[in-house]
């Protein structure tokens, strides 16, 4: 993973000045001002409802680079609400289609982009790169992992989350004194609590309102101009056109995290928008045992832990292939050739990732089943 290195700007070009001559009108902003946004970075995660109009409208302001983090392709269900997408981009990864919108748009921003899934094993890298984050992801794993790298990195997060009419929209530690995601919400709310995509909808314009407000929270934020939303909450009510603000207060426990592996299984523990219902097989730790112990050699034993924890422990005979590494073409292709002659197995440290990488590789036509209990609890029976 390679960045350009930052060049910092003194002058805006004829184009530039033309292009935000609106902007420069503005005593808030002006020149002094457009140069702050020119050379400041925003990491966007999400090409989604919210990206759509949060990475139009950075491209917009004049923001100097934008990045883009997301591993999914574009639908034609997407085009009621994500609108940096067309429909000849159908199909093409949603980064490709934001950053090609984006340079059509506004040839002066810089666009990197990163065709995965945040994750664990990349988050940090990724993201301290950059200067202000703006969380647009749809899913609550997603959302403590962005909120504990950027306490980790030290790094302003715009939030905005959108269901139906509703919106919110939140700066989350801005400084040392700011709340942050767990302030809010301490821990996920359980799959049961929250309906699938396929359970609710979404209008599309509340991504569009929430996507143009978690902007205007960045300018605020770059220009140090303002009052940010910085230990407040808005809360939309399209509908009934109702707006609240609330107020957040920050307790000094949810400040204090230095690393990710402790959350692996938090960050891993939910899957609320996954459109495609893929059955998740499932074999027990003493059933395993007999199957194990009958032939080992006609088994594919999956360990999707990191690899720090498969360092630590593991079951002799497995192989490691992290998570988030799963989908990677090279170890797809390994799976699928092991397939024909092997029983696939997955295993953690609970259960909970393994279930997620038999959903993962039924995506991709391997059948796998999902180690109930995880690596431990098979261990014990092993040693038996």
């Amino acid at each position: 993973m390679t960045f350009s290195k930052d060049i910092k700007f003194n002058l805006l070009t004829a184009d530039e000045q033309e292009r935000y001559q609106k902007h420069l009108t503005l005593k808030e902003i002006g020149n002094e001002g457009q140069l702050k946004l020119k050379n400041s970075s925003v990491l966007c995660i999400g090409a989604g409802g919210l990206g759509s109009a949060v990475l139009i409208y950075l491209a917009a302001t004049g923001i100097g680079k934008i990045g883009i983090v997301d591993n999914d392709h574009v639908e034609k269900s997407n085009l009621q609400r994500q609108i940096i997408h067309e429909t000849k981009t159908i199909g093409n990864l949603k980064v490709d289609s934001a950053r090609e919108r984006i340079k059509k748009f506004n040839p002066n921003s810089e666009v990197l982009t990163f065709a995965e899934r945040i994750n664990p094993n990349n988050a940090l890298e990724i993201i301290r790169e950059f200067d202000i984050i703006c969380d647009c992801s749809d899913n609550f794993a997603t959302r403590y992992l962005i909120n504990d790298s950027c306490l980790i990195l030290n790094k302003p997060l715009v939030f905005g989350s959108v269901q139906g009419f509703e919106g919110q929209v939140s700066v989350f530690n801005l400084n040392k004194k700011s709340p942050n995601l767990r302030d809010l919400l301490p821990e996920s709310p359980s799959k049961k609590a929250v309906p699938s995509c396929t359970e609710y909808g979404v209008v599309g314009v509340s991504t569009g309102l929430i996507g143009i407000f978690q902007v205007n929270e960045i300018i605020k934020i770059v220009l140090k101009k303002g009052e940010t939303l910085d230990g407040k909450i808005l809360v939309f009510d399209l509908l009934n056109m109702s707006m609240k603000k609330l107020h957040l207060k920050r307790d000094i426990l949810n400040q204090q995290i230095n690393n990710l592996s402790k959350f692996a299984d938090f960050y891993d523990d939910d899957d609320y928008c996954s459109e495609k219902n893929h059955k998740i097989r499932r074999i027990n730790a003493i059933d395993f045992h007999n199957l194990y112990k009958a032939n080992p050699n006609k088994i594919l034993l999956i360990d999707v832990r990191e690899n720090e924890e498969f360092s630590d422990s593991r079951i002799e005979g497995s192989i490691s292939i992290p998570l988030s590494h799963l989908d990677q073409d090279f170890d797809l292709e390994f799976i699928k050739k092991e397939s024909l002659i092997k029983e696939v197995f997955t295993i953690c440290k609970s259960g909970k990732r393994s279930e997620k990488a038999s959903k993962i590789l039924s995506q991709f036509k391997i059948q796998s089943r999902s180690i109930e209990g995880g690596i431990e609890k098979v261990k014990r029976i092993l040693s038996n």
